[in-house]
């Protein structure tokens, strides 16, 4: 799989950062959402998560968007706490993997995310511990700050093109069959990541 490889894109979440979707969509359930599973699902977001994954509302524009599909508004603690609630914690061999491989290759970070996950992620983990996992990449692209998302060729197109790559030589790995298709769409070579495969075992 590395054979011809100088530089490699990771997805964070279901990659390196553990998730569980399921646990967001129970957890708005709960709080009355009748069937969010079809409001939010991993292959296919509405509008209201493209845009917050791109940072185009604010978080009080998302606290209002999702109390329109309840019977009584929430307040921001909870809305906040159950989209938080698929966070589950970085993989620890997933990170050791990438201080080894990033002795001999070209590593950047590529993830679809917001303002409330990666907040979350950095009061668990602390400022400290996140500063190191991103100095672990080249450079860390967060849709939200960028404005590009997958699984959009514009966002491989603005990578490629802002480091200098080489398509024939980058290598994309996500756990989302259509955020592969639009690195291979890009002519990136890319892996999907299947259930219960890790990188620490995928690559040598």
């Amino acid at each position: 799989m590395l054979v011809g490889i100088k530089n490699i894109i990771f997805d964070l979440g279901g990659v390196i950062y553990a998730i569980n979707y399921k646990t967001t969509i129970r957890a708005f359930e709960s709080l009355g959402i009748n069937d969010f599973e079809g409001i939010y699902a991993k292959a296919g977001q509405s509008d209201l998560f493209d845009k917050l994954e791109k940072g185009e509302i604010s978080k009080n524009e998302f606290f209002d968007e999702i109390n329109k599909f309840l019977p009584n508004p929430l307040s921001a603690i909870q809305i906040t706490s159950a989209w938080n609630a698929m966070l589950i914690g970085f993989m620890p061999d997933a990170i050791e993997k990438l201080k080894d491989l990033g002795n001999g290759y070209r590593l950047f970070l590529l993830s679809n995310t917001n303002i409330f996950h990666i907040e979350e992620i950095k009061s668990r983990v602390g400022e400290v511990f996140f500063k190191e996992f991103c100095n672990l990449f080249e450079t860390v692209y967060l849709s939200h700050e960028i404005a590009l998302r997958k699984p959009h060729t514009d966002v491989f197109d603005h990578l490629v093109k802002a480091k200098g790559l080489v398509p024939l030589e980058t290598l994309f790995i996500d756990d989302s069959p259509q955020h592969v298709k639009g690195a291979l769409d890009s002519g990136l070579k890319a892996y999907h990541l299947k259930d219960g495969e890790k990188i620490a075992q995928l690559l040598p």
